[in-house]
């Protein structure tokens, strides 16, 4: 059985007091989102936000790597047909569309950590990375553009000039650079990673839960009108580029495992 066809789940849970760990588990892959995973992963955020003894949740993963990136060749063709990611009702987890978790989340990457899961950092409250982390937002080399909020988050949390040194060279960065210019919050030693994120994770959990929403929500809404005007007109532009000569090229280059030749068009 192939790995495309495996019915061993992509995401790991766990329940640690009022800390709900979420696992990436597609190390084999470098942890890369197909569709069941990304489904797999929206799921276990409906799990956090309705479970009222779930206070805090800790996204990390298994392996090496935090994540390569979309697997573009199982999930590009769904965003090229505008299919939707995740399965009616779900939360998206990357509070772009619909209802967003109302708990805080605490991220922790290593290894390579591209272009969506970049995105998946930035849609979290508090991120820390191992030493060694290695940071690309890398989507221009695809012939397409971040559509996970990287556009906008970047700039929110990085600054324009810091956020467009990277989004626009598709060039990497280290843990050290992210910790620069506020894409992470602390490095740490790689064997301390899971044990730091889970220390902050329990201080959140340990506050009053109502309070650590509220002061969610309130600062949400300091940016939620910004994004959404971003988010609005994400959709429309993602359809016209897929449709382009470059973004078929992005993938075969992506499949062939070489450098893309674009042509503009």
């Amino acid at each position: 059985m192939t790995d495309s066809q495996s019915t061993e789940p992509r995401i790991t849970t766990e329940v640690r007091g009022h800390v709900f760990l979420i696992g990436l588990h597609r190390a084999k892959k470098k942890n890369a989102f197909d569709l069941q995973m990304l489904r797999e992963y929206a799921a276990a955020f409906v799990e956090l936000d309705r479970n009222p003894e779930l206070r805090v949740g800790l996204v990390f993963a298994h392996g090496s790597d935090f994540t390569a990136g979309l697997d573009l060749a199982n999930v590009g063709p769904a965003v090229a047909a505008g299919q939707s990611l995740f399965l009616d009702g779900a939360i998206d987890p990357f509070r772009m569309q619909g209802p967003i978790c109302r708990k805080p989340i605490i991220g922790a990457a290593q290894g390579l950590c591209l272009t969506i899961g970049i995105e998946m950092l930035l849609s979290f409250d508090i991120r820390l990375a191992a030493t060694g982390t290695r940071f690309g937002q890398i989507e221009i080399k695809r012939g397409i553009f971040p559509f996970g909020g990287g556009t906008f988050r970047w700039v929110s949390n990085c600054g324009w000039g810091n956020a467009m040194r990277y989004l626009l060279t598709a060039d990497e960065l280290d843990a050290t650079e992210a910790l620069r210019i506020g894409l992470i919050q602390e490095v740490v030693p790689p064997e301390q990673l899971l044990p730091r994120a889970l220390e902050l994770a329990e201080r959140v959990a340990a506050q009053a839960p109502l309070g650590v929403q509220e002061t969610l929500l309130s600062a949400h809404r300091s940016i939620v009108a910004a994004e959404q005007a971003a988010i609005a007109e994400l959709q429309p532009a993602l359809r016209r580029i897929m449709a382009t000569e470059d973004a078929q090229e992005g993938v075969a280059s992506f499949v062939e495992r070489r450098a893309g030749n674009f042509k503009g068009r």
